[in-house]
């Protein structure tokens, strides 16, 4: 072999050494890039596996305070039903005796005028003249008895009633 090609084939030998050796230096670059990402990448993999743990505990939490919300409200609806429907039952039964207080009202009011329309009106006895004394006033007319007094008659016999039934509760309970 002559002098130059064993020149050309050490350079050529030397050429592919040195470009052997660069890309296996940026080969143990990138490598120990990727390991500091890896790190990180675990790192941040830990992170998110404690924050879902987390999560999924919240979660849990979340659904047992929904369950007693649920039950709770649940419970507040029933009692609220049926205070509801033991109102309007007593609404109902505090108007029926209204209405049966009016009618008794309504039923003595004109008893209480009868008598006084019964009774015979004497007629006006006769005045000497110039005696000075008034003749006799006549009997006064029933007046009509209006609504409103009848329902604050009414009102007035119901609040004496729900006293003395109030009256009779403590009692017994006492």
């Amino acid at each position: 072999m002559s002098p130059v090609v064993s020149i050309l084939a050490d350079v050529l030998v030397a050429v592919l050494l040195v470009a052997s050796i660069v890309s296996s230096v940026a080969l143990s670059r990138r490598i120990t890039r990727l390991k500091a990402d890896e790190a990180a990448l675990r790192q941040t993999i830990g992170d998110l596996m404690i924050a879902t743990e987390s999560a999924e505990r919240a979660i849990a939490g979340l659904r047992t305070t929904l369950g007693e919300c649920d039950r709770t409200l649940s419970e507040r609806l029933r009692t609220a039903e049926h205070t509801s429907a033991d109102l309007a039952e007593r609404v109902a039964a505090g108007e029926d005796v209204v209405a049966r207080i009016g009618r008794i009202v309504a039923q003595a009011r004109p008893s209480a005028a009868a008598p006084a329309a019964a009774a015979p009106v004497a007629p006006p006895a006769a005045v000497p003249a110039g005696t000075g004394a008034p003749s006799p006033a006549a009997p006064p007319e029933p007046r009509p008895v209006s609504t409103g007094e009848r329902l604050g008659a009414a009102a007035a016999a119901a609040r004496a009633l729900s006293e003395r039934a109030l009256s009779r509760l403590q009692a017994h309970a006492a």
